[in-house]
């Protein structure tokens, strides 16, 4: 029997992106088609995504209220060349001129965000309710952005799709007021504590959450950690009421775009057999940021959003304590701008020694990956986390806080085939020990050499995260 599932999502790689939601959206629904799942991207019309895919209409204008205009299915192949993609074209919701997906140019969330992803799990509760274009058996729901969909069909007649509800950040929940729910055409009775309610409004991710059939988080350990009050944002009570219909997946990475045998930003391409050409990644990304040169000097590279959820108040502290190591760092984000200033203003005072790079440029991001040594990531929380596999990927070793993906993924130094170093505790002196026990090892060539053949060597495809999401399709249909 053939599995048709509807994958739900608010941004798909590489049409829209704003964090990891966007590459699982266009990576897991690929190799579930190498597994022979007939997976289909349900995605928002936003101008972006109609600029860059050939699409035809599939569906004549029809109306869903509460909105006063109609809007048309269109249909289109995503970059891989095998994923079906429908978008719904809506203008007035989704095509606008400047800002993302969810904010506008200041950074300021869309006031219509409610009514813009509500239209979304409206017509992806369509696809299960009637014969509409494609008939699924799951409907997989990602993040808040999808999280009505179970609340409508669960009151719609006759439907008999299966829903699953992944949490890719749980901080993140589309919280509206309370007057929404008459809007949408949702019963009185879906407002309550047993429902969409959290704390007089409406949470979009709690709906999803409590309606679905099955949840999903993206590690093992994070699908722990949101069932306690430190990680859950208000939502532990349900989650352990749910925990046997919650199951943690790690997400894969997209070896077709983190490669450092074929990846085009490389002036220098290498492999996990030989992996010596790594160095003259190092000289390139020192030359390129103004860095100066020594064999002896670990170069220490972060790639992140410039925020505490990330860990940069643990690090901004001890800068100038990992210069004095002996490292260099390289770092490339943007965020709060107390820490953009900090940061700034700590590489003016050591311009040969640190490289501050603010905003986003997916070439160095490469580059980066291939050319340093040691790779930070001492967050605060991390549902799974993609730059420590990347990084293994690389041969750059991790130094990450033992949480979520995080510690799923990253075998600390002190144990049988270790790929990184990991510390716990959300204090600046233990990031500190944990860069300087990584620092130590780099000067050490064989021990060194053999934390990069094991990280190199490890599987982060998304095959057998694929194959797990497959088996509880097949299950949830059984």
């Amino acid at each position: 029997m053939s599995i048709n599932v509807l994958f739900v999502t608010s941004e798909a790689y590489p049409l829209i992106k704003t964090g990891g939601l966007g590459d699982v959206s266009y990576a897991l629904p690929n190799a579930l088609r190498q597994q022979g799942v007939d997976i289909r991207v349900l995605l928002p019309g936003y101008k972006s995504v109609l600029e860059q895919l050939s699409l035809i209409e599939v569906s004549e204008e029809f109306w869903v209220s509460p909105l006063s205009h109609p809007i048309r299915l269109l249909a289109g192949i995503m970059a891989d060349g095998k994923t079906p993609v429908y978008v719904i074209e809506c203008p007035n919701l989704y095509e606008r001129e400047e800002g993302g997906p969810y904010q506008d140019k200041k950074g300021i969330d869309w006031s219509d965000n409610a009514l813009r992803f509500a239209i979304l799990s409206k017509v992806a509760a369509l696809f299960g309710q009637h014969h509409f274009l494609f008939k699924p058996h799951i409907i997989h729901c990602n993040d808040w952005q999808s999280g009505l969909t179970p609340a409508f069909l669960k009151y719609a007649p006759h439907s008999k799709v299966r829903t699953v509800m992944s949490i890719h950040n749980i901080a993140y929940q589309g919280i509206f007021g309370a007057e929404v729910v008459q809007q949408l055409g949702l019963p009185p009775e879906s407002f309550s504590m047993y429902g969409l309610e959290y704390h007089g409004d409406v949470s979009f991710l709690k709906a999803g959450l409590y309606y679905a059939d099955w949840i999903t988080t993206v590690s093992p350990t994070y699908a722990k950690e949101i069932q306690t009050s430190k990680y859950s944002h208000g939502l532990d009570g349900l989650l352990t009421q749910r925990h046997q219909e919650l199951t943690g997946i790690i997400n894969g990475i997209d070896t077709t775009v983190w490669n450092p045998e074929t990846d085009p930003h490389l002036n220098t391409n290498y492999n996990a057999s030989d992996f010596s050409f790594k160095k003259r990644n190092t000289k390139d990304l020192r030359q390129k940021c103004h860095l100066s040169t020594s064999k002896q000097t670990p170069l220490i590279g972060l790639i992140s959003r410039l925020t505490e959820q990330k860990g940069i108040d643990l690090l901004l502290p001890i800068i100038p304590d990992i210069i004095k190591s002996g490292a260099q760092l390289v770092m490339l984000g943007s965020g709060q701008k107390t820490f953009e200033k900090r940061l700034q203003a700590l590489a003016d005072l050591y311009p040969k020694q640190f490289s501050l790079t603010l905003g986003y440029d997916e070439a160095l991001a490469h580059q980066i990956e291939a050319g340093a040594h040691i790779f930070l990531m001492p967050s605060q929380f991390e549902p799974c986390g993609l730059n420590q596999m990347y990084s293994m990927h690389y041969g750059t070793i991790p130094v990450v806080r033992r949480t979520g993906g995080l510690s799923d993924t990253v075998i600390d130094a002190r144990f049988d085939n270790a790929t990184g170093f990991v510390f716990k505790k959300e204090h600046s002196k233990d990031l500190l020990s944990c860069i300087q026990r990584a620092i130590h090892a780099f000067r050490d060539k064989e021990t060194w050499k053999q934390l990069q053949s094991n990280g190199m060597n490890r599987d982060f495809s998304w095959d057998k995260s694929a194959h797990q999401y497959k088996l509880l399709y097949q299950n949830l249909i059984a």
